[in-house]
């Protein structure tokens, strides 16, 4: 039955390991044209060495570079295994199903439903914008934009400037969008350390004037597209409600801490830096469907360009880039929350955890997570910064470490606090320290910094 098959003939299916390169290298049973029965050879397959850790294909597949190459191996020789190994299994290893099946299947999941190699072919069933060009650049939008920027900058000098004269930059910037000659100015760089440096970059009053306009017509539109448990750069989210939602979701999945939960944390790395501008490009245009405005985000996403990867980054410090990356990300949340099926997942920003009762599974979502990622946005997760625990030994998450019951602050963000600390900002740590477990931290504070007799309302509970 197999002998109308292009792939070679072997006698067991370790003689597949030189065609690949590796002897870990996942294989299809039903694709060997074996010389003898082929039940008496099925019979001699150790499941448990010879079903591999699939994701040593995927490493093969990424230091290759032979992606074709690849997914042809796995139409012609991998998918079509389910049904034989689920048989083989059920007949022969029925009371030991190794890992890497479980694995197996979600892979033939996430090919089956298209994977992340394409995008899909009924963007025009998704919902669209139906603002146009004309409300963005109206100076009664400009005007407004400007009311919501001036919070907190009247006493900066460039502020300061641009308003002596504001109806008439007003008036100039709302003829040059309408006449479509806007060009976005340059950035000026700076970095600061929060806790870890950070590059970023400043727009002039103008262009960040722009920014505001866009970000008040686009963001209540991208924000119904977003997924609940979405934290960062939103409307009545943030870290605080990211914490709580941690918790409630660990009681949840532990039943109040009576089984064992465990968590897939992960990071992105240089997550700003990497995002691809025509990926992101993509997406908008799935949504938007007036070109005025796309020509316009094109103007202010190419404004910022890097001699060492152009094309490639956002900057730290447009209004903008806050918009975009969620935009960006969604395409990983609703992957995460209609492909995997994850329901217990939260992200704020470049970090966001998986809960399960099945660490197996976690593993599993980790390889597909990668692919994902890199196939579909260009991203890479930190290879420090990724890792699986239960939820009883604490996890680091946002500066504080979780556990079933409480959580406390991490040991890094206490040392920081402690070298900073004066009576300007002790209020702003009490604030801090009252999401958690640190009562003793708020009674050292009140210590070092506030005057005999003089309790904040904060500690009075």
């Amino acid at each position: 039955m197999f002998g109308e098959l292009s792939i070679p003939s072997a006698e067991h299916p370790a003689d597949l390991i030189d065609l690949f390169g590796k002897r870990d290298i996942f294989f299809g049973i039903d694709r060997l044209r074996f010389p003898e029965d082929e039940q008496e050879n099925l019979e001699r397959i150790d499941f448990a060495d010879s079903v591999a850790d699939i994701w040593h294909l995927f490493l093969w597949r990424e230091k290759s570079g032979c992606r074709n190459a690849l997914d042809a191996f796995y139409e012609d020789t991998i998918d079509p295994l389910a049904e034989r190994v689920a048989v083989c299994l059920g007949k022969r290893r029925k009371e030991s199903i190794p890992k890497q099946i479980r694995i197996f299947y979600l892979m033939q999941n996430w090919y089956k439903s298209g994977g992340g190699n394409s995008r899909k072919s009924h963007s025009e069933t998704k919902k669209k914008l139906t603002v146009v060009y004309d409300d963005i650049i109206s100076l009664e939008n400009l005007l407004e934009a400007w009311k919501e920027f001036l919070k907190g900058k009247k006493n900066k000098q460039d502020v300061q400037v641009f308003e002596a004269r504001l109806m008439d930059h007003i008036f100039a910037l709302h003829e040059d969008l309408e006449n479509k000659t806007y060009e976005h100015g340059g950035y000026q760089a700076f970095k600061i350390n929060d806790p870890k440096p950070r590059d970023i970059h400043k727009a002039s009053v103008r262009d960040r004037l722009v920014h505001h306009a866009i970000y008040r017509i686009l963001y209540p539109f991208f924000d119904t597209l977003f997924i609940a448990d979405s934290y960062s750069c939103r409307k009545e989210k943030g870290t605080h409600k990211t914490l709580d939602r941690f918790r409630v979701f660990a009681r949840k999945i532990s039943c109040n801490d009576t089984r064992t939960a465990w968590v897939l944390k992960c990071d992105i790395r240089k997550f700003f830096a990497s995002i691809d501008q025509e990926i992101l490009l993509g997406i908008l245009r799935d949504r938007i469907p007036d070109q005025d405005i796309l020509w316009l985000l094109e103007r202010v996403m190419r404004s910022f360009r890097t001699l060492e990867r152009p094309g490639i980054g956002l900057p730290l410090g447009n209004l903008t880039s806050q918009l975009f990356v969620n935009i960006y990300m969604n395409e990983f949340d609703q992957f995460v929350k209609h492909k995997l099926k994850a329901k217990y997942y939260i992200r704020y920003a470049d970090d966001f955890v998986i809960m399960s009762r099945d660490c197996e599974q976690l593993e599993g979502f980790l390889i597909l997570i990668r692919k994902f990622l890199w196939e579909r946005l260009g991203l890479c997760l930190h290879p420090d910064k990724v890792l699986i625990k239960a939820v009883a030994s604490g996890v680091d998450f946002l500066g504080w470490v979780h556990f079933p019951d409480h959580r406390v602050l991490r040991g890094s963000t206490k040392r920081r606090m402690f070298r900073m600390l004066d009576e300007r900002n002790a209020y702003a740590y009490l604030g801090l320290l009252s999401h958690g477990n640190g009562y003793r931290l708020r009674e050292k504070i009140e210590r070092m910094t506030l005057t005999e007799g003089v309790k904040p309302a904060i500690l009075v509970r």
